[in-house]
């Protein structure tokens, strides 16, 4: 099973149904629906995600919609030694160092699934497109 972390720019495409990225994204959450990868996210992207679903929908539908994925990921912690780290990190942006540092902690994610590669630029983690993922993943099935 491939385990892929998913930048909160993924999720936001999934949920909000962003053309052209949610199909990508459609087809990760099902893959890990179906049980043939398995998803992890930053425990902060569910806060960011809530933040920019409120502005476009009400409390109730952005937290139907946060609980919809919720069962479908595994939710990676945040504490001090990673906001140290992140804070310490030469990443341009703070959530995204967040996010690396998440996903290098846990020391089971395979590749980064984001929009924002260079937001990763120095991941030791591969850093690869919802769409480039889903193309090797479907050409191994």
């Amino acid at each position: 099973m491939q385990h892929i972390f998913l930048d909160t720019n993924v999720i936001l495409d999934f949920l909000s149904g962003r053309e052209p990225f949610s199909e990508y994204a459609a087809i990760l959450f099902q893959m890990a629906k179906d049980k043939k990868i398995k998803i992890y996210v930053s425990a902060i992207s569910f806060n960011n995600i809530y933040y920019i679903l409120r502005k476009v929908t009400t409390h109730k539908k952005a937290l139907k919609l946060i609980s919809g994925i919720e069962s479908l990921v595994e939710i990676l912690e945040v504490n001090h030694k990673i906001i140290r780290k992140a804070i310490n990190s030469n990443f341009k942006d703070f959530e995204d160092a967040i996010q690396y540092y998440s996903a290098v902690d846990s020391g089971i994610v395979d590749v980064i699934a984001t929009r924002d590669a260079k937001g990763f630029r120095n991941s030791d983690i591969p850093v690869m497109s919802p769409e480039t993922i889903v193309k090797i993943i479907q050409s191994h099935l």
